[in-house]
């Protein structure tokens, strides 16, 4: 990684993903660095806690409480959902693999813990394993719009861009104007280089006030890729300073003059963590983050 890259780029680079689509900061969203709100994964989370942590530091008080607990009974569900979930945030993706997998043999039937452990697999670029595990998180009777926003990051990730939108908008039936799947659904269509059309969302995105800078990076991406780069460093100054708004700004410029800057975009997304990542990560809801 080089060290020439604008800091939000290498922040971002850490998750795996090339430099152009880490502009998207899925999930910045994951997309994203976890340790703020999350990526999760690009997608939504599925956590019970009242509270999120906010910041590495909180990640790590929360992996200490709930790994202890979680060593001195590994049958026990919550310590090892909340275990894991704190490792996520901590983005050691390997051991929260780890602890899903044990705990989804003893809660072979728990829903938010085959949800969890969906998002894990797609961390850890088992992307076909863990489609098949989110479409067992829930039932036609009872979807539930983060699992299927988390399914839809997967299938972007796949490059099965028509079907991660159809996921998207079922998504959006249940949870009308919910940002995080505007988020992923605006991402996804810029994938597909349908950019007014990915403007236009992300945009309603931005404008419910509900979202955070990880959908307004995606703007900027997309703003960014149909050349509109005082539109997209302006916008970029809301979460950035200006030094770092204008590296990032100019970063992109020459990544979208490159011959192959869609094909580097595609294969950012096929890389990308729910999650998130954003997480694409695409980005993260509720959990807003790596559940």
């Amino acid at each position: 990684m080089s060290s020439s890259l604008p800091a939000p780029v290498r922040r971002l680079r850490r998750a795996g993903l090339p430099a152009l689509i880490c502009l998207a900061a899925l999930a910045l969203a994951g997309c994203q660095s976890r340790t703020s709100a999350s990526l999760g994964d690009v997608t939504g989370s599925i956590g019970k806690s009242a509270t999120q942590p906010r910041n590495a530091t909180e990640w790590r008080s929360e992996s200490d409480r709930w790994g202890k607990r979680y060593e001195a009974n590994a049958k026990d569900r919550d310590a090892a959902f909340y275990y894991a979930r704190a490792l996520r945030g901590l983005d050691q993706n390997a051991q929260a693999l780890a602890v899903l997998q044990g705990a989804v043999l003893t809660h072979s039937n728990d829903r938010e813990m085959l949800g969890a452990y969906g998002r894990s697999l797609a961390d850890n670029g088992r992307l076909k394993e863990a489609d098949e595990v989110l479409s067992r998180a829930h039932s036609p009777e009872q979807p539930d719009w983060r699992i299927l926003s988390a399914q839809g990051t997967v299938a972007d990730q796949l490059g099965e861009h028509d079907r991660a939108q159809q996921i998207y908008q079922a998504a959006l039936k249940i949870a009308p104007g919910e940002s995080t799947v505007m988020s992923n659904l605006g991402l996804s269509l810029a994938l597909s280089k349908r950019l007014p059309e990915a403007e236009r969302v992300l945009s309603e995105a931005v404008a419910t006030g509900r979202g955070d800078a990880r959908i307004r990076q995606n703007l900027v991406l997309v703003l960014g890729l149909q050349g509109r780069f005082g539109e997209a460093e302006a916008l970029a100054r809301q979460d950035l300073s200006p030094e770092e708004a204008a590296a990032t700004v100019a970063y992109l410029k020459r990544s979208v003059s490159q011959q192959n800057s869609w094909e580097l975009l595609k294969g950012g997304a096929g890389r990308a963590k729910p999650a998130a990542a954003a997480r694409t990560k695409p980005q993260a809801a509720s959990e807003a983050s790596p559940g």
